[in-house]
C-alpha cells in the first residue's frame, strides 16, 4: 500500500472570467519511506495539490489516500497520518513555544508527550525559546515551530511545503538533518521547494508539475542521466554572441551553456573566441537538477499526456 496516492486528480476553480483548472488529471504515488520531490514553477499547481492532500480544498475529480485512508471519506485518520509544514507562517500569539506544542499534540489525542516535545526543541534549535511567546520570535524561530507542530504527533508521512523559504542557512541544516533522520527511521517525505539542490541531495524520485500536469516523473538519478550531461559556467562582461545566447542561461555575470559532447564544447569556447568574450573562472562539470528542471519545463510547452509522462521524461536529452 502506498503511503501516499493521487488518482486522476483534477481540480477547476471558478471565476467571472471562466474556469481555470489548476490540476489537470494527476496521477502518481509515494512509496512508504520515500523522501519524494514535488517540483514545479509558481502557479503549476503544487500547493493546489497539498491542499487537497490536507483537506483543505476538496477535488473536482479523482481521489486521494494517505496509508489507505480517503483524505474525504475517512478524513480523521487521513488527517492524522499528516504532518504538514505550510509556506506561511502561521502561529497564536498568546502561547509560548511548548504551549503551542502542548495543544497542538491535544488536536491528536495524544497525551504525556513532553518528552517528544523536548526532543523536537532539541533537534530544531528551539531548547533556549522553550518559555518564549510566539511572538518575540524572529521568523526563522517561528518557522521552525512550524515544524515542530507538524512533527508533534510523530505522523507517518511528513509534508514540506517550500519549508526553507527565506530562512538562514543554520535553519536549512539543522532542518534537514532531523527530516533525514526522521526518514531513515521510516517517515515518508514529501517536499516541495524551488532550491532544486535540495531536491537534489535530498530525493530519491521526483515529480514535476507544469500547468497542473505531470510532465516528469521518474527517479532523480534517471532525471539528470537522462538530459545534456556537460555544461560550461563561466563568467564574462561581454555579450553573447547570437548562437550561444540563444542556448544560455545567463544571471548577472555568471552563464550557463548546454553541451551534449566534448565536440560541442570545442565549437561554443570556438564562438565564444572569435567574438572576443573574455571568459573568466571557466569549469566544465555535469548538469545538475535545476538544469534538467529548466530543459523539461521548455520541452513541455504545453501539458503532456500522462501515459507518455515517464518516457518523456527519459528521452529528455533526444
Amino acid at each position: 500500500m502506498p503511503a501516499v496516492s493521487f488518482q486522476h486528480v483534477s481540480k477547476t476553480y471558478s471565476s467571472p472570467r471562466g474556469d481555470v483548472r489548476a490540476l489537470q488529471g494527476v496521477s502518481f504515488d509515494i512509496e512508504a519511506g520515500e523522501f519524494f520531490g514535488l517540483l514545479g514553477p509558481n502557479g503549476a499547481g503544487k500547493t493546489t495539490l497539498i491542499s487537497i492532500l490536507a483537506g483543505l480544498s476538496r477535488a473536482t475529480a479523482g481521489s486521494v489516500t494517505v496509508h489507505g485512508h480517503d483524505v474525504v471519506t475517512d478524513y480523521a485518520a487521513a488527517r492524522k497520518s499528516l504532518g504538514i509544514v505550510p509556506q506561511e507562517l502561521v502561529f497564536d500569539p498568546f502561547f509560548s513555544v511548548r504551549e503551542t506544542l502542548r495543544i497542538q499534540s491535544g488536536y491528536f489525542g495524544v497525551k504525556n508527550n513532553d518528552a517528544w516535545i523536548d526532543e523536537l526543541l532539541e533537534n530544531l534549535g528551539l531548547a533556549d525559546k522553550a518559555n518564549a511567546n510566539m511572538r518575540q520570535l524572529s521568523g526563522g524561530m517561528k518557522r521552525r515551530v512550524l515544524v515542530a507542530q507538524a512533527l508533534v504527533h510523530r505522523p507517518p508521512v511528513i509534508v514540506l511545503d517550500e519549508p526553507t523559504a527565506g530562512v538562514d542557512v543554520e535553519l536549512r541544516q539543522t532542518l534537514w538533518q532531523f527530516v533525514a533522520r526522521l526518514n531513515r527511521q521510516g517517515h515518508t517525505v514529501l517536499l516541495t521547494t524551488h532550491y532544486l539542490e535540495e531536491a537534489e541531495a535530498l530525493c530519491g524520485r521526483i515529480a514535476m508539475l507544469k500547468q497542473g500536469s505531470v510532465v516528469a516523473l521518474d527517479r532523480t538519478s534517471n532525471l539528470l542521466a537522462g538530459t545534456a550531461s556537460t555544461m560550461l559556467r563561466f563568467k564574462t562582461d561581454d555579450p553573447l554572441p547570437a548562437a550561444v545566447a540563444a542556448q544560455a542561461r545567463v544571471t548577472g555575470r555568471i552563464v550557463q551553456v548546454t553541451a551534449h559532447d566534448a565536440a560541442e564544447v570545442e565549437t561554443l569556447l570556438g564562438l565564444l573566441r572569435g567574438a572576443g568574450v573574455r571568459v573568466e573562472d571557466l569549469e566544465i562539470g555535469r548538469a545538475d537538477l535545476e538544469d534538467v528542471f529548466l530543459e523539461i519545463m521548455q520541452s513541455h510547452s504545453s501539458p503532456m499526456p500522462l501515459d507518455t509522462v515517464v518516457a518523456a521524461a527519459r528521452r529528455v536529452a533526444a
